[in-house]
């Protein structure tokens, strides 16, 4: 069984900063990631609000940046998915893939995934247009109507860049009033693709074999009504990616709980990013996170030591 002082588990902004503090400090480190390193930054189509880049830049671009940081250290890598944590002391064992390794300290990094409305129609139609993903998917619907379900940021971002590709953009939203950051708002309320649809909620996915409308409901007065379109694109907020997460690890519906030093309440096993129990969820944030986990794992290395 491979050995190491660290393994941090997840490839996306908190992971790989947490990671490189820790080979910056001489720990002998890991990184778990089944995909390509990046995480939910690969799946942006452009970043505005990460501090040195007053023009922006496109998420790949910033996720490879991050990754050639790593480049000249001597990071293990295991490309395979973390399906346990076994807690131990002074050692805590990971099941990556078929394999086991161990570590005295461990960094969850895994963020979060998108969640899902949870209506008829959503999972019988996905990849048939109903989609989670602009970037990757919203080249398949140049020139054709298309929806985007939210009122965050995640939701503005992505409505204004399909507002790009497609004919239009409806953007539903089940309030009346957007959490957006007005200056995603104003850009969406200024563009005459999008048509903003608000106090509505999606009743169901309709279609035969793709997405052919959407049954809605007005949350104000009950009114059913059916809005034709040939994509849905679905931005509802975020789920912590916590399955394999041990059942001694404190955890609220909304990620794992942490003090401010990213310390969860096993000892050597820190969080860092959109795993968290938090509310900002941004590449800012979880690159401070992974920093401050990494170095509350240092010392609690050299305690052990």
């Amino acid at each position: 069984m491979k050995s190491y002082d660290a393994v941090v588990i997840g490839g996306g902004p908190a992971g790989m900063t947490a990671a490189l503090y820790l080979l910056r400090s001489g720990v002998k480190t890991a990184m778990a990631e089944k995909l390509s390193p990046g995480g939910q930054v690969l799946m942006t189509s452009e970043i505005e609000n990460y501090p040195g880049f007053p023009k922006g830049l496109q998420g790949w671009e910033l996720a490879d940046k991050f990754a050639n940081h790593l480049e000249d250290y001597d990071l293990h890598r295991i490309n395979d998915e973390v399906r346990e944590i076994k807690v131990g002391s002074p050692w805590h064992t990971i099941v990556v893939g078929d394999e086991e390794v161990r570590a005295k300290s461990v960094v969850l990094a895994t963020g979060s995934r998108y969640r899902k409305l949870g209506v008829p129609g959503e999972e019988r139609l996905l990849g048939r247009g109903v989609s989670y993903c602009a970037l990757c998917d919203g080249n398949f619907f140049r020139d054709r109507d298309v929806a985007v379900i939210g009122g965050g940021n995640s939701a503005l971002e992505e409505a204004l860049y399909l507002a790009r590709l497609v004919n239009k953009v409806y953007l539903i939203h089940r309030r009346e009033d957007f959490r957006g950051h007005i200056c995603y708002q104003n850009k969406c309320f200024a563009n005459e693709k999008i048509k903003v649809i608000r106090n509505k909620v999606v009743e169901e996915v309709l279609g035969d074999s793709d997405v052919e409308a959407l049954a809605l409901r007005d949350v104000c007065n009950g009114e059913q009504t059916r809005l034709e379109l040939d994509g849905v694109f679905i931005f509802v907020g975020f789920e912590p990616i916590i399955d394999f997460v041990p059942k001694e690890i404190e955890m609220e519906p909304n990620g794992v709980v942490t003090d401010v030093e990213m310390r969860t309440n096993v000892p050597g096993i820190f969080a860092a990013g959109d795993i968290r129990a938090k509310q900002c969820r941004q590449v800012a944030s979880a690159v401070g996170d992974g920093a401050t986990a990494a170095t509350a794992a240092f010392s609690y290395l050299e305690q052990l030591d």
